[in-house]
């Protein structure tokens, strides 16, 4: 098959496209800004609707209109962006709306730089707004998964009406590599949404409501009990993961997105140099694959997690680990990417 040279915000836009996305919302900002700019193009060339909003806080509310009524819809931003998005995606969880949101992180905290980062990654795995709810989170780590992952995206959201990020960063959505459109899975979507408000046509003439306002604490809390089970399906059947190099491996890295990338780099040298390194890689941070990597770090002299951050994600994987060997972290901020080399140089230190 044909494979054409794209860059990442650029293949994520045309997977949406793809996938049936039609309603595209957000407001430019630095690094993901090729992705409004292609969708301003292709909307109008596939009959869909593009609409730069006046602010992030706006775009969200947008996304909930369109989604409230059944369509496929997107918005992408950077960190800032996705804080200021972060009260409509919580509304969005609790009206159990399906949504695709992208964040190209960048360095933080407040306006920060332009360059890669890691450091949403409590934000994303959290909820991030108020209340108790949970998104789904990807974490491609090529510009192909990437757009397959947004491919897939819409799917999930639709079959658990949810919303699902796609936590990038800014090397992600800049770099270029060859993308194969047509091995990009898109499953024909589900027309029949029985909730969303399109009007009615059933025999008792009842009509859907889309709302998060609960009044009653008792009523609220049934809702909540009810939105905690689907969380379990899902965290049951929507993780993700690979093992690299792990069959023989003594330490084993764990990282995602951009950094897992690099982390393949470490491992190869590391080999190259007679010292047994492997590598976890979560393709969802929420669900996270706990189970998964507390087998995988089962006779291991250590665990590294590697992160673009001053250390997130190695929360969860103290967690997973559960003292089963050392757990240790090594990482970069503020849009710094640190390099196969120093990763291998840790590795020396503490195995």
């Amino acid at each position: 098959m044909a494979k054409v040279l794209m860059k990442g915000n650029e293949a994520i836009a045309e997977a949406a496209i793809l996938a049936g996305c039609r309603f595209y919302f957000g407001y430019p900002i630095t690094p993901q800004n090729e992705i409004p700019e292609y969708m301003s193009r292709r909307m109008r060339e596939v009959g869909g609707t593009f609409l730069q909003a006046e602010s992030e806080v706006a775009a969200i509310n947008m996304v909930y209109g369109a989604a409230g009524c059944g369509k496929r819809v997107m918005t992408s931003s950077s960190s800032p962006g996705i804080s200021l998005k972060q009260e409509g995606l919580s509304y969005i969880a609790g009206a159990e709306l399906p949504c695709v949101v992208v964040n190209m992180v960048r360095g933080g905290p407040g306006l920060g730089g332009i360059q890669p980062a890691q450091s949403d990654y409590y934000q994303a795995t959290r909820g991030g707004g108020h209340g108790d709810y949970r998104m789904i989170v990807y974490t491609p780590s090529t510009v192909q998964e990437a757009a397959e992952m947004v491919a897939k995206a819409f799917t999930v959201a639709d079959r658990y009406r949810i919303g699902v990020m796609i936590l990038g960063d800014g090397m992600i959505g800049q770099i270029m590599e060859p993308v194969d459109l047509e091995a990009i899975k898109v499953e024909p979507e589900n027309t029949k949404k029985l909730w969303a408000t399109t009007g009615t046509d059933s025999k008792d003439g009842k009509r859907s409501v889309v709302n998060s306002l609960y009044i009653d604490p008792n009523e609220l809390e049934v809702v909540n009990q009810r939105l905690e089970a689907k969380y379990d399906v899902i965290a049951a059947y929507e993780t993700e993961y690979e093992e690299y190099m792990l069959d023989d491996a003594d330490v084993m890295l764990v990282a995602y997105g951009t950094t897992a990338r690099i982390c393949k780099s470490a491992v190869a040298k590391a080999r190259e140099e007679g010292i047994k390194l492997g590598l976890f890689r979560p393709k969802t941070v929420w669900p996270f694959p706990y189970d998964a990597l507390a087998k995988a770090a089962e006779g291991k002299k250590a665990v590294i997690s590697v992160e673009m951050s001053l250390g997130q994600m190695v929360d969860d994987v103290r967690i997973a680990v559960n003292g089963k060997c050392p757990v240790h972290f090594t990482g970069r901020t503020g849009g710094v990417i640190p390099t196969p080399k120093e990763i291998l140089d840790y590795v020396k230190e503490v195995r």
